[in-house]
């Protein structure tokens, strides 16, 4: 070879080339793929492995619709079972055994009352279709128009449940105060807070010259999560039942994503004992699959045939996975192991708190969990509270990446760090992701990252990101009942220790 010609170069790898398609083929508002740029290949359980050879910690989980995780044999056998059946995978609203099955599964979940009277519409495949439906049933049945909604609501994304979220300016919504203990839109905070934003909300609705007709139904979620995980008291929910009640007006839950067990109940109103006119269902009640319902009381039930529609409300596969979902989650009372399980990591997180005077607050219900980062150099307000920090959350959520954990950011400035891990948690993945996001808030606060410090170290392995060996435990509660803990160690810089596999 002469001396002048040039060596060859290899070509990039794999995963670039599809991560630089998708920059330039996708549309301009993909979200997820801006801040995680991976490219999964494998999946099992908490543990996602990426085209690169990677292996991640998910505590996105698919925003919340993963309550057993990735590619959990119990859902697996399902959709396996109806594909090797030959049954119809496409039905539009006939009725199957299939969907039967999914029904009474569901059913069996529900608070009594609602199960007793209720009825359930098939909507299309995402929970803001069910927004949409919720808002179309309550507005037919009681014959008025507007919505009655919270500040901090996220709802869906298409136009009638964006406009009861909480950046819209659609006008036939009303916005009443969420309670919000940090950030008390009346300056008090706690049970006081609560009570005022309840006593608004009622004086509005009955003051003849407040400008506010009486809505066809009000919207709320009992933890705001892309509003910044913010559980609402058990206290104020009753009160908005009693307020709703009292007024005709049908109460709407959005359990999207707090339903399934995710915050130690079944669903999020058993918490407060409160049972809503209409429930809004979806994520996890698919089974890692799309689908979206409502269930709601059968006086409500006014609809004309085909007053509310949807092609793919029929989703054979979803409705196995989302039955099998249900049960299991049922039979191992995986709510309670997520009330235990999150309990313990609250605690843990408190002590980074206490640690980091960056986080402002730390909050949550069962396995929906939340660290607000605000300036801590900057004058609080008068509640106490600092400004939002996001340009620290966004490098917070890098340093995570880097060390092999997904996490989602939200609240109104995205500065709150949010934690969605599957319900099958175990105690050694709680410790695991806990610790890279204690390096991780560590090394953000050491860079300099949104100008905010820290009042005290870390404590945790691999400070400062520098290489130290993680371990990423994975355990799988297989459908026999037998359990199986895959451990696979790597270096943080390179991910290409060989794993090894364990069984307990």
């Amino acid at each position: 070879m002469a001396l002048t010609q040039p060596l060859p170069t290899s070509p990039p790898p794999a995963h670039e080339g599809i991560l630089r398609r998708q920059s330039l083929r996708e549309s301009a508002a993909r979200t997820y793929a801006r801040s995680l740029p991976i490219v999964p290949v494998r999946a099992r359980g908490l543990t996602i492995e990426g085209a690169d050879g990677r292996r991640y910690l998910d505590c996105l989980s698919g925003a919340g619709t993963l309550a057993l995780g990735h590619n959990h044999p119990v859902v697996l056998e399902a959709i396996r079972a109806v594909l090797d059946s030959g049954a119809p995978l496409h039905v539009l609203d006939l009725a199957t055994p299939v969907k039967d099955a999914f029904v009474t599964e569901l059913f069996a979940t529900l608070p009594a009352e609602l199960a007793a009277h209720g009825r359930i519409q098939f909507c299309g495949p995402a929970g803001t279709d069910a927004v949409e439906a919720a808002f179309k049933l309550v507005r037919t049945a009681t014959g008025r128009d507007g919505i009655a909604a919270f500040t901090g609501a996220y709802h869906g994304m298409t136009a009638g449940a964006l406009a009861a979220s909480g950046g819209a300016r659609e006008t036939s919504v009303t916005r009443f105060p969420y309670p919000y203990d940090y950030r008390c839109p009346f300056g008090t905070g706690g049970e006081r807070g609560a009570e005022l934003a309840a006593r608004w909300t009622r004086n509005a609705l009955d003051d003849q010259k407040s400008g506010i007709a009486r809505p066809a139904g009000m919207i709320l979620e009992p933890v705001q999560g892309e509003g910044g995980v913010i559980p609402a008291p058990d206290g104020w929910l009753r009160r908005m039942r009693e307020i709703t009640a009292e007024r005709d007006i049908p109460l709407i839950v959005d359990e999207v994503q707090t339903g399934v067990g995710r915050t130690g109940a079944f669903w999020a109103v058993e918490h407060s004992g409160v049972v809503p006119d209409v429930l809004v269902l979806s994520k996890a009640i698919g089974g890692s699959l799309p689908l979206a319902v409502i269930v709601y009381r059968e006086e409500l039930d006014a609809w004309r045939p085909g007053a509310h529609a949807g092609t793919f409300r029929g989703n054979q596969l979803a409705m196995a996975a989302g039955a099998a979902t249900l049960a299991y989650v049922r039979e191992n009372d995986l709510a309670r192991h997520a009330a235990d399980l999150g309990a313990r990591m609250l605690s843990r997180l408190g002590g980074l708190a206490a640690e980091h005077g960056c986080v402002g607050d730390v909050r949550g219900r069962g396995l929906m969990l939340g660290l607000e980062l605000v300036d801590q150099d900057a004058a609080p307000d008068p509640a106490g509270a600092r400004p939002a920090a996001p340009a620290l959350a966004a490098a917070v959520q890098q340093e995570c990446l880097a060390r092999g954990l997904i996490i989602e950011l939200g609240g109104r400035h995205d500065a709150v760090l949010r934690l969605l891990p599957p319900l099958t948690l175990t105690d050694e993945q709680a410790d695991a992701v806990l610790d890279r996001l204690a390096d991780a808030l560590t090394a953000a606060v050491r860079a300099g990252g949104g100008g905010a410090g820290s009042t005290g170290a870390g404590g945790t392995k691999g400070a400062g990101g520098g290489g130290g060996v993680l371990a990423a435990v994975d355990v799988q509660a297989p459908s026999d009942g037998e359990s199986s803990c895959e451990v696979s160690s790597y270096e943080v810089s390179s991910c290409e220790v060989p794993s090894c596999e364990v069984s307990s």
